[in-house]
């Protein structure tokens, strides 16, 4: 039987992973998924591990009024509260080709994170009113996504991942590839085939495949970047199409609802 194998949060876009039983779904996604992201103070653009690998240190945890709590190694956890008075906040930002108006954090969560990674940052966070479309051609009008990429939430078999492993000759993290979702139960890249999938009462579209950067050769937990190149030396040998290395599959979910571990996961087209 096909089943939710494992759940993750990315509170604060390119940062650790926040492990979960169960997750909330909302317009957005996975709720509070990738809802903060760290930008450059001077120009907007935003930060991510492919530029600074230290970021992958960085814990946050999210909290049900839409807050977060930074830590880090060497520094004293901060708690950041959602933006008050957001109208007269609001910072410029970019997310790839996206440039939208966001509201700030503040100093001392400014302040923080600029002296964990080493250059200006500001705390950005973007409410659902504020929310970017997805890529030109995928998905309905109605979709939306915070700060992820180009959709609000990935999905991965644990066979695919496996079957990589496998190729390789060593075990390979999930968290390479930072889903939301994990399914056990189908065969490896089962996933490339689905539509539409049903966990719980809650029913999601699947939009397409994911195309991976050099962000998948660092290690989740130390951040340092592995010698070889993998996975993608290996993910380009068989799963390289139009350029592109493809694994995992862009979704976005239909409704509100909640799912948890283990629940069935239904294949409904």
């Amino acid at each position: 039987m096909l089943h939710l194998s494992a759940l993750y949060r990315y509170p604060l876009k390119s940062c650790k992973a926040e492990p979960l039983q169960q997750a909330a779904f909302d317009d957005l996604g996975l709720t509070g998924d990738r809802r903060w992201m760290l930008v450059d103070e001077s120009s907007g653009r935003f930060f991510t591990q492919r530029a600074l690998p230290g970021m992958s240190q960085l814990s946050v945890q999210w909290n049900e009024h839409g807050g977060i709590t930074l830590s880090a190694p060497g520094l004293t956890a901060l708690d950041v509260a959602l933006p008050e008075n957001v109208e007269d906040n609001l910072r410029g930002v970019t997310v790839w080709r996206d440039t939208l108006r966001v509201p700030d954090a503040g100093d001392e969560a400014a302040q923080w994170v600029s002296d964990f990674i080493g250059k200006t940052a500001r705390v950005v966070h973007i409410p659902k009113d504020r929310a970017r479309g997805l890529p030109p051609g995928y998905g309905c009008v109605d979709d939306k996504v915070g700060f992820a990429d180009g959709f609000p939430l990935l999905l991965i078999g644990q066979a695919s991942l496996d079957d990589l492993s496998t190729r390789i000759g060593r075990p390979q993290e999930m968290l390479r590839f930072r889903p939301n979702l994990v399914v056990e139960g189908a065969e490896a890249f089962a996933e490339d085939g689905w539509k539409r999938i049903r966990i719980g009462k809650l029913e999601f579209r699947l939009l397409g495949g994911c195309a991976r950067c050099i962000l998948t050769t660092l290690d989740p937990a130390t951040g340092e970047r592995s010698d070889d190149r993998e996975p993608l030396t290996t993910l380009k040998t068989y799963r390289e199409e139009e350029g592109q290395i493809w694994f995992g599959q862009n979704m976005v979910s239909d409704g509100a609802g909640v799912v948890e571990l283990g629940m069935k996961v239904e294949v409904l087209e």
